[in-house]
């Protein structure tokens, strides 16, 4: 069985349930969860209630609803390899490193620099483990693979594609609407 959580806010949490209700029921175990303050915390709250018997974690946000299949189970494939596995694509802008004050400190080498998306899957146990150490220690990271870095286990990048855009501002949706479209 396949299980689905997902953090939601509070006042969201029934509506959820209800639209999740109706959906391949006993095949996929589906849960909603109170999220959180930060998207670290949603995920923390979702990590709680994992069944025993799940071996892989993949967290997958929402505002990305254009993520293929293949991508998906490359994630998988790898993460049982080596413990972790990010879905990206390499940046294909400049990247500047600036101070507070926004004087440029420096220009990275593009060639070594990923676009981090998502899913993001995990070995059970070392998300948990990596979770719990961010959580003791008050840290707060920017996506689940940074928590996994800090204490040293081995995420490995893999390959997406553009199309697996995050819908943040108004742009991003009307690109979403052209992929949509593209799609029918």
């Amino acid at each position: 069985m396949m299980q689905i959580i997902i953090p939601a806010p509070k006042k969201y949490i029934s509506t959820c349930e209800r639209i999740c209700s109706g959906l391949e029921a006993g095949v996929i175990n589906f849960e909603v969860v109170e999220g959180g303050s930060e998207r670290q915390y949603s995920i923390w709250n979702g990590l709680k209630v994992l069944k025993s018997e799940v071996e892989l974690v993949a967290v997958h946000d929402a505002a990305r609803p254009f993520v293929k299949e293949e991508f998906v189970f490359s994630c998988f494939v790898t993460a049982d390899k080596v413990g972790g596995a990010v879905l990206g694509i390499p940046v294909k802008d400049t990247i500047k490193e600036v101070k507070r004050d926004l004087e440029i400190r420096s220009t990275p080498e593009r060639s070594s620099l990923w676009q981090a998306q998502t899913p993001q899957v995990f070995k059970r146990d070392l998300i948990v483990e990596a979770y719990e150490s961010a959580l003791k220690e008050g840290f707060l990271g920017t996506d689940d693979a940074s928590l996994v870095e800090r204490i040293d286990g081995r995420v490995k990048m893999v390959m997406g594609d553009s199309e697996n855009l995050k819908i943040t501002y108004p742009v991003d949706l009307k690109m979403a609407e052209l992929i949509a479209g593209d799609m029918q």
